[in-house]
């Protein structure tokens, strides 16, 4: 009994020696050390894209006919990439000319007119006078001279009328005018016209294919407006202005680092994933850049001279603003409420304020981590 009660007690001791050796043993802790020349930068993760792409059709509808031009093709402006089938249109045009050329021989024929109405009233005038002035003297009967002022006005309500005659004319020659240029302008639209110095990126349709007015039938950009467009986390977003500068990585070329800047941030956020939108235009990136391929962008959003940069894995109850954070004082493990300020890209936050004197942050909180305990820090490698 009394072999079975020592060694219960040997055992037990043995249980507290060891109890106390993994409780109570100084754990071996790495701290934030305050580093110099910080730069804060924001990931983002997009593709790329163009700020000028115009899908672009015919203004009328009908069969194509022909096309100028394919995908990856260089195109100027007013130059002419696909055509509709315009037979019906041309004859819509033709017959417009014939009505202007045929307005054009009835204002002749009603100038010709005005210039003979006004050639017989210059005759009646002359007539009238000499028989007023034959009636005054009593050569000649009243009857005669009222019929020669009677001649006189027929005239002149003659050339009254092959006047408006003209002017109608005219009227409706303008109209003519006006209606030519519009079936020119519908012949015009069966003609797909380039808008600008473009890249053609995809054609949709073929040669035979009847479409509707406003069918895309080519995809277009302007090379020139290639930018990135990344998705950036709403909790760091707050650090981004316009005129950044940042680096690009493309995926097809992860070895390479190209360069840019903010040129736009969005003002609506995404509702469900909580990420903003932000355009860099690049001053480096290659020639040739595929659209929907996809980028890294880190933002330089700010430098620092000299600050401390902790893990956020470390803080608990992190709102953004404050946290609490495991840090060593006097060899003992405690916890401490600090104030955070900037961001970085490799998940660490800037402390800005609530480190107790004397204090070293921990960076990776190991198990067994307890108010009070003992710890020591690890030598820097």
């Amino acid at each position: 009994m009394r072999r079975a009660w020592l060694f219960g007690l040997l055992a037990a001791l043995a249980i507290a020696a060891g109890f106390l050796f993994l409780t109570e043993r100084p754990l071996t802790v790495t701290v934030a050390q305050p580093e110099s020349d910080v730069a804060l930068r924001i990931y983002g993760l997009g593709t790329v894209e163009a700020r000028i792409l115009s899908r672009v059709g015919f203004e009328v509808g009908g069969a194509l006919t022909a096309f100028a031009v394919d995908a990856g093709d260089r195109v100027a402006p007013g130059q002419e990439m696909a055509s509709l089938h315009a037979a019906e249109q041309e004859a819509r045009v033709a017959r417009a000319r014939a009505a202007v050329a045929a307005n054009e021989a009835d204002l002749a024929k009603a100038d010709a007119a005005v210039v003979r109405a006004r050639a017989v009233l210059a005759q009646r005038e002359a007539a009238n006078r000499r028989q007023q002035g034959l009636a005054q003297r009593d050569v000649t009967s009243i009857q005669r001279a009222e019929e020669a002022q009677r001649d006189e006005d027929v005239a002149r309500a003659d050339l009254a009328v092959a006047e408006a005659d003209v002017a109608v004319i005219r009227a409706q020659g303008m109209d003519a005018a006006a209606a030519l240029r519009q079936e020119e302008t519908l012949l015009a639209h069966h003609r797909l016209i380039a808008p600008y110095d473009a890249l053609v990126v995809a054609r949709h349709a073929e040669a035979g294919t009847v479409v509707k007015a406003g069918d895309p039938v080519l995809t277009l950009i302007d090379p020139a407006s290639i930018w990135i467009e990344a998705y950036v986390d709403e909790e760091r977003a707050g650090q981004l202005s316009l005129g950044q500068p940042g680096t690009i990585r493309l995926r097809s070329q992860p070895a390479a680092e190209f360069h840019g800047t903010i040129g736009r941030i969005g003002i609506e956020s995404d509702r469900v994933n909580e990420e903003r939108r932000v355009w860099l235009t690049c001053s480096d990136c290659p020639a040739e850049m595929f659209l929907g391929e996809q980028a890294e962008v880190r933002i330089l959003t700010g430098t620092r001279a000299s600050a401390l940069m902790v893990p956020e894995l470390a803080i608990t109850g992190f709102d953004g603003h404050r946290g609490t954070v495991w840090t060593v004082a006097d060899g003992r493990l405690t916890r401490a409420e600090l104030t955070f300020g900037a961001r970085d890209n490799r998940g660490r936050v800037e402390v800005t304020a609530g480190l107790p004197e004397g204090a070293a942050i921990v960076a990776r909180v190991p198990k067994g981590a307890a108010e009070g305990r003992r710890a020591r820090i690890a030598e820097a490698p």
